[in-house]
């Protein structure tokens, strides 16, 4: 039911292709759902068997009068009766890019698309037994004009045994760094050993069986310091509870989302890039960065938890402004997510 390659095209799916969208229920044109400031509201419900096989939305939104509010909106995804979700994230960040920024970019599970990033794409299946349930909480101050598709594939009955799709935004704001009277040298930091990775920052931590996909991450550098070159941060995965050092351990942040020698371009492929780069020559690491590096191919499996952790900078010197959302599949029931911040905590620095 979930191959959806080229090559299995030509096998014909026993299912019927339906669809939730906003359009007119009137037979006009004003095909959009008005949410007001403050509202949350459930836009979309299935009441059978299926997999979402794509979600398209759109805003329709003043950056004058609301600005990073990509960040204000929190898309809500629940399945079969959960009363905690399993999709909690700001919209912005769960379509693939963090800082309240949209912009054009293309990966093989999530795009945005023109005008300037405004078209958002999801092609993550996402399969349910009995129900889905999509919400929608507006934290702008003004009224949100909403489009979306939901396209998904019924069936009478899913084959046992399917994980379910789960999304979670985190941040820690700012990392807490040792390394911040900047006297020491660069050979002097990498010399300091991290051997357990306890102070990392925490992309997932998810109990229960399943495997992890990817992440978009997101690195504000607000501290005017030339050097604070966020790459060295390696990567830590631990599964079911296994002590340091973890079975997947990487060798620096621009490795782990398979760039290299500190990028200063921005780059998309279908599993792995870097979004945004905000740069100058004379400080080449300033301001906000965002990345991304999807398992597509190389989905990280595990059978009773996960901790993907990276660090931020070498040993965790560097005290930056760390936000992301992890995708993952798991077999239901999962571990309820702690409370989302609420709107205020999750705005970026400004530049």
């Amino acid at each position: 039911m979930l191959n959806s390659s080229l090559a299995s095209l030509p096998k014909i799916r026993n299912c019927v292709r339906k669809r939730l969208s906003s359009y007119d229920r009137s037979g006009g044109n004003a095909d959009y759902f008005k949410i007001q400031a403050g509202e949350i509201r459930d836009f979309g419900r299935i009441d059978e068997p299926g997999i979402v096989r794509h979600i398209w939305m759109t805003l329709g939104c003043d950056p004058q009068k609301e600005p990073a509010y990509p960040r204000k909106i929190v898309l809500r995804m629940f399945w079969d009766d959960e009363d905690a979700p399993s999709v909690e994230v700001p919209i912005g960040d769960f379509f693939g890019i963090g800082h309240g920024i949209l912009k054009n970019f293309v990966s093989l599970p999530l795009q945005m698309s023109p005008q300037d990033g405004k078209g958002l794409n999801c092609w993550f299946p996402m399969p349910f037994y009995k129900n889905a349930r999509f919400s929608l909480e507006n934290n702008c101050e003004t009224e949100l004009v909403f489009y979306f598709y939901i396209d998904y594939e019924a069936y009478t009955e899913l084959e046992p045994g399917l994980a379910q799709f789960h999304a979670w935004w985190n941040r820690e704001n700012p990392t807490q760094g040792w390394g911040e009277d900047g006297d020491r040298q660069i050979p002097d930091v990498w010399k300091v050993p991290n051997l357990d990775g306890k102070d990392n920052y925490v992309i997932l931590e998810a109990e229960g069986k399943g495997q992890y996909v990817g992440c978009n991450l997101n690195i504000d550098c607000f501290r005017r310091r030339k050097l604070d070159w966020y790459g060295e941060g390696d990567d830590m995965i631990f599964i079911d509870g296994e002590p340091w050092p973890p079975r997947l351990h990487g060798t620096g942040t621009e490795d782990y989302v398979n760039t290299a020698y500190s990028p200063r371009q921005e780059y998309n492929a279908p599993y792995h890039g870097v979004t945004v780069y905000s740069g100058t020559p004379e400080w080449p690491y300033k301001g906000k960065n965002s990345l991304y590096r999807f398992h597509i191919e190389d989905p990280i499996q595990f059978e009773k938890s996960i901790r993907v952790t990276i660090e931020h900078g070498h040993a965790n010197n560097l005290s930056h402004d760390y936000s992301s959302t992890a995708y993952w599949y798991q077999i239901e029931p999962h571990r309820p997510f702690r409370p989302l911040p609420p709107v205020e905590a999750r705005l970026p620095r400004p530049d």
